[in-house]
């Protein structure tokens, strides 16, 4: 499955680094940034937690929440948070029920080998659960600059 722009955002329930469940409807009326990463604690999915970090209160005052995604499980989002100080949530997706409801798990390739993986990707959706904004393979330096330029675009 592939979400598109105007698409509805694909419900979920899944725990968080604190093992509390969240889901879509918990966002109702919020614009909300959905982000799906590789792996807890990796080079390029450490730097852009930390952007996104860095700049929270910045996407606080734009009235977007921010929630990370991977399929690593709760105890590893909880070390991550801890180790990076942290300041959102990162939701557990061992399954990959949600990574594959939003179409970024596929086949990878590296160094001649190929796998399954996360495709690094984010989803902007606003107040009524609508996706405005999809970033494919994302590249991690100045991404969180990007997202919050059409945060402001969408009011």
């Amino acid at each position: 499955m592939t979400i598109v722009v105007g698409s509805v955002a694909p419900d979920f329930k899944l725990p968080d680094d604190q093992n509390n469940t969240v889901s879509m409807s918990d966002f109702k009326g919020k614009k909300l940034v959905l982000y799906f990463y590789p792996k807890d604690d990796t080079p390029g999915c450490t730097a852009e937690a930390c952007d996104v970090r860095d700049n929270f209160r910045k996407l606080n005052d734009l009235s977007v929440s921010v929630l990370g995604v991977s399929r690593d499980s709760v105890e590893s989002h909880r070390k991550f948070k801890g180790k990076f100080d942290l300041n959102f949530p990162l939701l557990s997706d061992e399954e990959g029920t949600l990574c594959e409801a939003y179409g970024v798990w596929m086949e990878k390739s590296m160094y001649g080998k190929t796998y399954m993986g996360i495709e690094r990707s984010t989803f902007l959706i606003d107040e009524a659960g609508i996706v405005r904004k999809v970033w494919r393979g994302v590249k991690v330096t100045g991404h969180v600059d990007e997202i919050m330029e059409e945060v402001k675009k969408l009011g």
